[in-house]
């Protein structure tokens, strides 16, 4: 079993002797650190830090202490977590399937730290599919008509599963902000176009159109304004004038595939800062 230890994500005002306040706060502790980095936004003045360290005492209270002290004394805004923290995911489909089986497998190999606790889906499709992976499967109809009610439903079902993280594995429909500020939890879409290029529906259509050499998939998280959320993860792949619309869908469903896997390995090894509708990603 790997050892446990304890990541901090910071960030506020840029002030001198961040670093070294930080790394002297864990040395003090006797614990020590094992990756550290930084970046600082000039433009903004804002610093940001991820931290990870072995901790010489019980796990959970130092991580609370370094909360409370980076919060208090060096007035930065502070995410702590556990490298054993597996939290609980929610995974919403539509029809399309291959974002959802290579996540689920993904998962089950486990590649990716966290447990699938629930599939959430508004069409039958993929039930048959969720029993073989013996997963709970809600199937939530969601019309014009019902939203209000089929959103209330989602909320009831994320919240008896305890989900700490939301992922749309090509869900077709728009979370509204409602839900969004109910579940008080990450979204995580993936779709199929690098945005901000051709946003909406049909984009490789619309790439097709247009004959661009390169087609991309892009990992946001989700907000109520549709496709702007911030963006995590993005990769772009090669195409020509011989390529088909066929060949485009195909491409980039691979493409997909690979951008929200890592996406959601990204917010799982706590590697993802988010402000101003932007990401500091630590690699």
């Amino acid at each position: 079993m790997n050892k446990e230890t304890i990541i901090a994500l910071l960030h506020g005002p840029d002030q001198p002797g961040l670093v070294s306040k930080v790394a002297s706060w864990i040395f003090d502790k006797g614990s020590n650190i094992d990756h550290a980095d930084q970046h600082k936004d000039t433009e903004a003045n804002i610093f940001f830090q991820r931290v990870e360290w072995t901790p010489s005492g019980n796990p959970q209270d130092e991580a609370d202490a370094f909360e409370r002290f980076a919060q208090k004394e060096l007035k930065m805004e502070t995410k702590v977590a556990l490298n054993s923290s597996k939290p609980n995911i929610a995974l919403l489909v539509s029809k399309t399937d291959h974002c959802f089986h290579d996540i689920i497998l993904r998962f089950k190999a486990n590649e990716l730290d966290g447990n699938i606790a629930c599939i959430i889906s508004n069409h039958k499709d993929l039930e048959k599919a969720a029993e073989v992976y013996q997963i709970p499967f809600y199937y939530i109809p969601v019309t014009g008509s019902n939203k209000e009610a089929a959103e209330k439903a989602q909320i009831e079902v994320l919240k008896k599963h305890s989900i700490r993280l939301v992922i749309l594995a090509r869900y077709m429909q728009i979370l509204s902000s409602e839900l969004l500020q109910q579940i008080q939890t990450p979204v995580i879409n993936i779709h199929h176009s690098f945005l901000p290029a051709f946003a909406g529906g049909k984009p490789y259509h619309q790439a097709y159109e247009r004959g661009v050499k390169i087609i991309g998939a892009t990992a946001h998280y989700a907000t109520a304004d549709l496709d702007e959320g911030p963006i995590i993860y993005q990769d772009v792949t090669q195409i020509n004038h011989r390529n088909t619309i066929a060949d485009l869908i195909s491409k980039g469903k691979d493409l997909e595939k690979l951008v929200f896997a890592q996406a959601v390995r990204l917010h799982l090894n706590n590697r993802i800062l988010v402000y101003n509708n932007k990401t500091v990603v630590f690699d």
